[in-house]
């Protein structure tokens, strides 16, 4: 007797959970995801090897860390473990199940969604510990720019990943976090990059990310500008990824 398959939101769910512990067993993945962000935290706060202009450097260095934290899952380790999904052939395998193609990335960004949730509980956890008091009115606004960023941190690694060999994914997507990371405005901000830089990190995604995270969670507001080029990026790397996207 066939048995009928589960509910596709049952379905999803399982992939979400699947793909989850997927990073977290994976030691790589869990050094960029969740012990690096800690780490740099410590570092930018307790030491002052950087001038960052303010005595209240852990106020100006967590909102970075939860910028950083987000695009590390939706980019950097989404982008390779769906490269190398994409090579092995399980995409493939994957979209003809019933769980489907929809499902999968239905999954796929419900498990990013997961993970963030864990980093952000840790991260906030740590900088809270160490004094750091977020503005409780930037609360609200800082989630939906998480969720815009993480929308089109996701839709760029979906981009690598189905379109490149696992290989050239692997070594463009950690190079292109080295690269936001020094200067990108997503850790520290665009005023401490020189003016060239400073003004081409608020059109990307990282900077738009942390300006706008640093903003909210200070007492700042919501700077519309961040919200436009993040929902810019997603439009164009969304579209990009549903037309030129390969399962194998």
């Amino acid at each position: 007797m066939t048995r009928a398959a589960a509910p596709l939101p049952r379905r999803v769910a399982a992939q979400a959970a699947f793909e989850m512990r997927t990073v977290l067993r994976n030691g790589e993945q869990l050094v960029i995801t969740l012990v690096l962000p800690v780490l740099l935290l410590l570092v930018l706060t307790r030491t002052s090897f950087i001038d960052l202009g303010t005595d209240d450097r852990i106020g100006l260095v967590a909102p970075g860390i939860l910028a950083l934290a987000v695009m590390s899952t939706a980019f950097t380790s989404q982008a390779i473990a769906t490269g190398f999904d994409r090579r092995n052939g399980v995409l493939r395998l994957l979209a003809t199940t019933p769980l489907g193609r929809g499902g999968l990335l239905a999954g796929k960004c419900l498990g990013v969604l997961a993970l963030e949730v864990l980093q952000i509980t840790v991260l906030a956890g740590v900088a809270v510990a160490m004094g750091w008091r977020p503005d409780p009115a930037g609360l609200a606004p800082a989630a939906l720019i998480l969720l815009l960023g993480t929308a089109a941190f996701t839709s760029f690694a979906l981009l690598l990943a189905g379109t490149l060999r696992a290989e050239a994914v692997l070594a463009v997507a950690n190079l292109v976090w080295v690269l936001l990371l020094a200067a990108g405005g997503v850790l520290l901000p665009v005023d401490l990059l020189p003016v060239p830089a400073g003004h081409v990190a608020l059109l990307l995604p990282s900077g738009a990310l942390g300006e706008a995270l640093r903003s909210t969670l200070t007492g700042g507001g919501l700077p519309i500008s961040s919200v436009v080029v993040l929902g810019a990026w997603t439009a164009v790397l969304g579209t990009a990824t549903a037309r030129l996207f390969r399962w194998s």
